[in-house]
């Protein structure tokens, strides 16, 4: 078995002509080599955590295998809809024609058309963990991704939080991002985007806020007549005063408050985090890459997206920058019940320009391949149109998904469902696949990690996730 040194030696000297999976497959002559192994050698090199970031997108309500990835246009007229395939820079895979520019950035994703385990549960729970919302709620549940990376790998001197949730544009309305049983000092931060991303919110949605009460609003910038220096004077007096009560406190809020603490004053200090939300700082030609027209004259449901929320994407890319290594977003709604081609003509672009916008500027800026991108809704749509309200329906069995950057190989299909796109007959992935894969991205090897929860047992980050061959 090779030793941590010889392997960060071996990695220090393949990088510049190696990917990483030229790495796993060039040293494999090497006995026990395992990814264990390599991300071991990773970190010993000084990589695998020290610019790695996530962001995960959310197509909001679902989104529709049959009308997106896995196109079947020799199936029924009732199964395969409205939409064309259109042919790509990857030879033989076509997606649909609704979504050009991807189409020619297609060599840099990978495309999932086989994603089965969906839990049916109408949130973002199971794209965040990986986990049925009921997996340990006695406990509080499972943590997000980026609440396990805040766990790991955050810092309370970060001038940016480690993970950013940025998931319907309010803060607390559907809280899919929780921390779990790891506690709210690792929960994400979620500003409030309503001015940035209006939208309306469902009916549900309105009941949460009002349940809730009146102001979210947090600040980023310290105030004026709030000095660094008096800053750190009222920390120390809090400290003092909550001594006693952070002694006694067993629900773990005053560690979270100690956090939250420490971290805000990083954050309204070096202004980082407020700078990132500022679109008026981005270079108008970077803005450009991100612009759609509203020009179509399709029908848009009242709580779906604008045009303008390509510049999320945007958002996300700055975020990154500013230091996050987790960042969360959202495009609603693709719970296209009703009117299911006419309201994807205004959603698929909006994720064509904004997911084609990002992917360019992050290779632009050099950040692509520490940067993973993820796609995915909570289930895909049923195969047979409602000839009753044009709509698709919830569909579990079988959902798609799109990897892009990381480092890993791109280019290719993963998955193939049968002729009406109704059941997988090759390569299943789950979506605890798909979180292994992001948690070896990031330097956590997804195997071997374990957490404690409250009752002081370990918990590993997935259970039956594996990493997924075909990328590395």
């Amino acid at each position: 078995m090779a030793t941590d040194g010889q392997a960060a030696h071996l990695l220090r000297h393949s990088t510049r002509t190696l990917s990483r999976r030229g790495l796993l497959i060039g040293a494999a002559g090497f006995a026990g080599l395992t990814l264990p192994w390599l991300l071991r050698a990773e970190a010993a090199a000084g990589r695998g955590q020290s610019r790695k970031s996530v962001i995960q997108i959310h197509l909001d309500g679902g989104p529709p295998q049959l009308d997106t990835i896995d196109l079947k246009p020799m199936a029924p007229i009732e199964i395969r809809g409205e939409f064309q395939p259109i042919d790509t820079v990857v030879p033989g895979l076509q997606i649909c024609e609704l979504l050009p520019r991807l189409a020619m950035m297609a060599d840099r994703c990978a495309w999932i058309r086989s994603l089965v385990g969906s839990a049916g549960a109408h949130d973002a729970f199971q794209c965040q963990s990986g986990f049925d919302s009921k997996n340990l709620q006695s406990l509080g549940g499972r943590p997000a991704l980026g609440a396990v990376v805040s766990k790991l790998q955050g810092s309370t001197g970060d001038s940016a939080p480690p993970f950013v949730d940025l998931m319907q544009g309010r803060p607390l309305v559907r809280n899919s991002a929780r921390p779990g049983f790891l506690g709210p000092a690792h929960q994400p931060f979620r500003p409030d985007l309503s001015e940035l991303f209006p939208r309306e919110l469902e009916s549900g949605m309105k009941g949460e806020l009002a349940r809730l009460g009146g102001d979210h609003r947090t600040s980023l910038t310290l105030h004026p007549e709030l000095s660094v220096d008096r800053l750190g004077d009222r920390r120390s007096l809090l400290t003092a005063l909550d001594g006693y009560r952070r002694e006694v406190d067993a629900t773990g809020m005053m560690s979270a408050m100690d956090r939250f603490t420490e971290q805000a004053a990083s954050i309204l200090t070096s202004g980082e985090l407020a700078s990132a939300l500022d679109f008026t700082q981005e270079d108008p030609r970077t803005l450009e890459r991100y612009f759609l027209a509203d020009t179509t004259a399709e029908l848009r449901n009242t709580t779906s997206e604008s045009p303008g929320a390509t510049k999320k994407f945007l958002l996300a890319r700055r975020l990154i920058e500013a230091g996050v290594r987790c960042v969360s977003l959202s495009l609603s709604d693709f719970d296209t019940h009703s009117n299911n081609f006419p309201r994807l003509k205004n959603l698929l672009p909006i994720l064509d320009v904004g997911l084609s916008g990002l992917i360019a500027d992050l290779e632009e800026r050099g950040r692509l391949e520490d940067t993973l991108i993820v796609v995915w809704g909570e289930f895909g749509r049923t195969p047979r149109i409602d000839p009753k309200t044009g709509g698709r329906h919830h569909w579990p069995q079988v959902g798609p998904a799109i990897l892009v950057g990381g480092r890993f190989r791109m280019g290719q299909v993963i998955g193939a469902t049968d002729r009406t796109a109704s059941v997988v007959h090759e390569r299943p992935v789950r979506y605890q696949d798909i979180f292994a894969t992001a948690y070896s991205h990031l330097g956590i090897d997804p195997q071997q990690t374990t957490l404690v929860d409250p009752q002081g047992r370990p918990q590993h980050v997935v259970e039956q996730g594996a990493v997924l061959r075909e990328v590395f």
